[in-house]
């Protein structure tokens, strides 16, 4: 909130989805418990005032600091369109309301585990063709292929450990997927190095 906002101002519903874009981006960086968040959550939606949201969020980091970008920056609609390349997201990267993936032979990456969440639902509509596509996921995401159609692809959904943790974002897949594969997956582990074996003697 502003500092400078009267806490006795009514709260509008722009203020409210504020406060619960931080309360999600807070529970996504393991800040907030799944209880604490809803109930957050449940107290925001119902707020009155700017000041009884600003006690909801006064212990956690303004949107900017936690994400490395405002929320009123966020994009309605990314648009990635890109034929025989590579593609990827990774990082700190603040998610769309929606994003539409167009490829054609490209090998395309997205990684969530280290991505601003500002909602609790992404739509992700293809058109892809060929190749891999890969969702890097972490326990809270989820990803629902329901609505998409395959035409000689394979697709594998591998849940993150922690099945009981709260949901905090689900990825919805829409459109088509024609030749190639989709990937959902936690990170690799990396794997120690294993010790050389001694020499023999002869």
């Amino acid at each position: 909130m502003p500092a400078e906002t009267s806490p006795v101002l009514r709260a509008s519903h722009a203020d409210r989805d504020r406060a619960v874009d931080v309360l999600r981006i807070a529970a996504g960086d393991g800040r907030l418990s799944a209880a604490e968040l809803d109930e957050r959550l449940e107290a925001a939606l119902s707020a009155r005032t700017v000041g009884e949201l600003t006690v909801l969020t006064a212990d956690l980091p303004p949107v900017s600091a936690a994400g490395g970008a405002v929320v009123e920056g966020v994009k309605d609609v990314l648009r990635i369109e890109q034929r025989f390349s590579t593609v990827k997201r990774t990082g700190r990267w603040v998610l769309p309301r929606r994003l539409e993936l167009a490829a054609e032979w490209c090998e395309v990456t997205l990684d969530f585990t280290q991505a601003v969440i500002t909602q609790d639902t992404l739509r992700i509509d293809l058109d892809m063709r060929g190749k891999t596509l890969t969702l890097i996921t972490k326990p809270g995401i989820v990803v629902d292929a329901d609505a998409l159609t395959l035409e000689f692809s394979k697709l594998k959904v591998r849940r993150p450990p922690h099945p009981d943790t709260p949901v905090t974002l689900r990825i919805e897949l829409t459109g088509k997927k024609t030749y190639g594969r989709i990937t959902a997956r936690p990170p690799r582990t990396p794997q120690p190095l294993r010790k050389p074996r001694p020499p023999t003697t002869p």
